[in-house]
C-alpha cells in the first residue's frame, strides 16, 4: 500500500465537489410513544448537555470506487430522536476526509442535512479521491465530532494489482450471540473491504429464533419488525453493538441483502414469515424494509432500488453483486420436480441474469467474483445414475438433478443455474468464484454443470460458502455439542455430492479471501463460542483455487 502524496484541498482534482446526493425517500409516519421508547437505551442520557447532537450509532463507509467512497452516519439531534421515532429537528452535518487521523491533510469536505424523513441518517458520496488509498473521515454537527472512520478506495480500473484481501461475513442474528467476528475483522489492518453476503439483521421478535435458553441477548423492538419504524428501530439497535460499529469504522463495507432483511424465505410476492391477514400487504412491508436498509447502510442502490451492482478492483478482480430476493418466484415444495425444473420460474429475474451473463463474458478482470446470497452448488441425495434422472423426472416429477433438499437456494431454480453455467462453458469464462452466505455452514465446492456426472465432467466455477456470525448451525439446532452428530451429516453430504470438497456444520465465524494473479484463497476462521462476548477466533481450514483450474484444493499455508 503506497502512501498518498500530501495535498491541499485546492490541489485535489475536482476539488469543487458537487453537493452530496440526497436519497429520495418516502415520508415516514411518526411512531407512537411506545415505539420511541424502544431504543431509549441507545440514545444519550439526558444531562446538562442533553441539547447537543450525538453520533451514538457510529460511522461507516462502503462501495469503494477508484475515485471515491460512500460515507455514512446517523445523527441523534436530541435524546428523544431515537431511530424510528420520527422525532427531532433537521440538523446540518458536515463531513471531511483526510489522509491522516489528525485531519491535518484534509482533501475533501462538504455537508448534508439530516432530517426525520430519512431517520436522521446521512450519506456523502465523495468523489475526486485517489485510487488504492487509505483515508480517514468524520462528521461534525453542533460542534460535536463523530468517531473517526477509516476507509480505502479501490484500485484504478486499469491498474495491475498485486493482491486484494476481503473479510467475508453473513447471517448475524442479534439474539443468537455476540458479534465477535466483527471485532476480529475490525482489528485487522490488511483488508481492502468487508463483504457482507446477506442477513445483516433478522426480522424475528424476541425468543422466536433462537428460542428458549439459546437466546443470548434481547433484540429491540421485541416484536417482529413489520413497519418502517420497526425496521429503522432494529437497524439502530444493531448499530448500538460496539463490535459492529468497530467493523464499520475500520473498513469499507460491500453489502447485499438476503431474506431476513425483509422476512424469512422472501420472494417477489411474499415470504414464509409474512401473513397478509395480520401483517398487511407484502408490497408495503418490502418498501419499508428497503427504505430502512438504504437509509442505514453505506450501499448505493442500483436500478429499481435493488442491490445488484458491480464493483471493479483493477485488472485483478471484478465483483458482481446479486439480489436474489426481489425478482424470484415463490419457492417450490421439496420433491416437486416439475416446479424446480420449470423454465418459467426464476431466481434472478430475466434482467438480472442477462446483466450477470453479459458482465461475466465482458469482464477484463482476472477473477470474476460473484457475491451470491444463496448457494449455487447442487446438494442432492440419492443413488440413481445420472442417465436415468431425466426420464424419471418426466415420469415421476423427480427433479432432473436429484432430490433438492433446500429449494430456497439455486437448487430450487435449476433452469436459471443451468443457463448461467452453460454460459460459462460456452463462452470459456474461467476463474469465476461464487462467494456465498445464508446456510450457516462453511463449504468449499466445485461447481459442475451436472453434479451427478462429476468428476468426469469438469467444474465450471468454484464456490466458497461462509458460515454465520451467530445464526444457528446444525449443532445449535439439534442442541448437541460440536463435532458430534454433525460429522454424520457432513459425511452423508460429501458421499452424495462429490463436488463438495469440504463442509463444516459446527462453526460460527468469518472468512478472509485473498486473491492474486495466481490463485484465490479463502481462510476460514471460527469462534471459540458465539455466546462469549470475548470469543477468540482461530483458523479452521484454508482452501484455494488456482487460476484457470476451476478446482478446489486444501492448502496448509494460510495467508492471513
Amino acid at each position: 500500500m503506497t502512501s498518498p502524496h500530501s495535498r491541499s484541498e485546492q490541489s485535489l482534482p475536482g476539488a469543487a465537489l458537487p453537493a452530496p446526493r440526497r436519497r429520495a425517500v418516502v415520508a415516514a409516519g411518526a411512531a407512537g410513544a411506545a415505539g420511541a421508547a424502544l431504543l431509549a437505551g441507545a440514545a444519550p442520557a439526558a444531562s446538562a448537555a442533553d441539547a447537543a447532537p450525538s453520533f451514538v450509532h457510529g460511522v461507516a463507509s462502503g462501495d469503494p470506487l477508484p475515485d471515491g467512497v460512500l460515507l455514512w452516519t446517523r445523527i441523534t439531534p436530541e435524546p428523544g430522536a431515537v431511530p424510528g421515532s420520527g422525532r427531532g429537528a433537521a440538523v446540518e452535518v458536515a463531513w471531511e476526509v483526510a489522509t491522516d487521523r489528525g485531519f491535518t491533510d484534509r482533501v475533501a469536505h462538504g455537508s448534508v442535512r439530516a432530517e426525520a424523513v430519512s431517520d436522521h441518517t446521512v450519506k456523502a458520496d465523495v468523489r475526486g479521491l485517489r485510487p488504492a488509498t487509505t483515508y480517514f473521515f468524520r462528521f461534525t454537527a453542533g460542534g460535536v465530532h463523530s468517531p473517526t472512520g477509516r476507509t480505502r478506495t479501490a484500485p484504478a480500473e486499469d491498474a495491475e494489482v498485486a493482491g486484494l484481501r476481503f473479510g467475508v461475513v453473513s447471517c448475524a442474528n442479534y439474539e443468537g450471540g455476540w458479534f465477535a467476528s466483527y471485532r476480529h475483522l475490525a482489528a485487522r489492518s490488511d483488508l481492502d473491504a468487508v463483504l457482507h453476503l446477506g442477513d445483516y439483521l433478522y426480522e424475528y421478535g424476541h425468543g422466536e429464533y433462537p428460542t428458549g435458553d439459546a437466546v443470548v441477548r434481547t433484540v429491540q423492538p421485541e416484536h417482529e419488525i413489520v413497519s418502517l419504524a420497526d425496521y429503522r428501530t432494529r437497524h439502530g439497535h444493531y448499530k448500538a453493538d460496539p463490535d459492529l460499529r468497530a467493523m464499520h469504522a475500520a473498513h469499507p463495507l460491500v453489502a447485499i441483502w438476503d431474506d431476513h432483511e425483509f422476512a424469512d424465505n422472501a420472494w417477489s410476492g411474499g415470504a414464509v414469515n409474512h401473513d397478509p391477514e395480520t401483517e398487511g400487504g407484502w408490497t408495503q412491508r418490502v418498501a419499508a424494509a428497503k427504505q430502512a436498509y438504504f437509509e442505514w447502510l453505506p450501499v448505493r442502490p442500483s436500478t429499481a432500488g435493488t442491490t445488484f451492482r458491480r464493483l471493479r478492483f483493477g485488472q485483478l478482480a471484478e465483483l458482481h453483486l446479486l439480489d436474489l430476493r426481489s425478482f424470484r418466484d415463490a419457492q417450490a415444495e421439496v420433491g416437486h420436480g416439475r416446479d424446480i425444473d420449470d423454465p418459467d420460474r426464476t431466481l434472478t429475474g430475466r434482467k438480472q441474469l442477462d446483466w450477470l451473463k453479459k458482465g461475466l463474458a465482458g469482464s477484463r478482470a482476472r477473477w470474476k467474483l460473484v457475491g451470491n446470497p444463496v448457494m449455487i452448488s447442487q446438494v442432492a441425495f440419492g443413488s440413481v445414475p445420472a442417465k436415468f434422472l431425466g426420464p424419471l423426472g418426466e415420469l415421476l416429477g423427480v427433479p432432473e438433478e436429484g432430490l433438492a433438499v433446500n429449494t430456497d437456494q439455486w437448487d430450487g431454480y435449476t433452469d436459471d443455474r443451468r443457463e448461467l453455467l452453460t454460459h460459462l462453458r460456452d463462452n470459456r469464462i474461467t476463474d469465476t468464484v461464487f462467494l456465498t452466505g445464508d446456510i450457516h455452514m462453511n463449504w468449499a465446492n466445485e461447481v459442475p454443470l451436472h453434479a451427478a456426472d462429476y468428476p468426469h465432467e469438469a467444474p465450471l466455477a468454484t464456490e466458497f460458502v461462509i458460515t454465520s456470525v451467530t445464526s444457528d448451525n446444525l449443532d445449535d439446532t439439534l442442541h448437541v455439542a460440536p463435532d458430534t452428530l454433525s460429522g454424520l451429516a457432513e459425511a452423508a453430504v460429501r458421499a452424495a455430492n462429490r463436488h463438495v470438497r469440504w463442509v463444516d456444520m459446527d462453526s460460527h465465524g468469518f472468512g478472509v479471501l485473498d486473491v492474486d494473479a495466481h490463485r484465490a484463497q479463502m481462510d476460514y476462521f471460527v469462534l471459540s463460542d458465539k455466546a462469549d462476548k470475548n470469543a477468540t477466533a482461530a483458523l479452521r481450514r484454508s482452501y484455494r483455487t488456482d487460476s484457470g483450474s476451476q478446482r478446489i484444493e486444501r492448502t496448509y499455508r494460510p495467508l492471513s
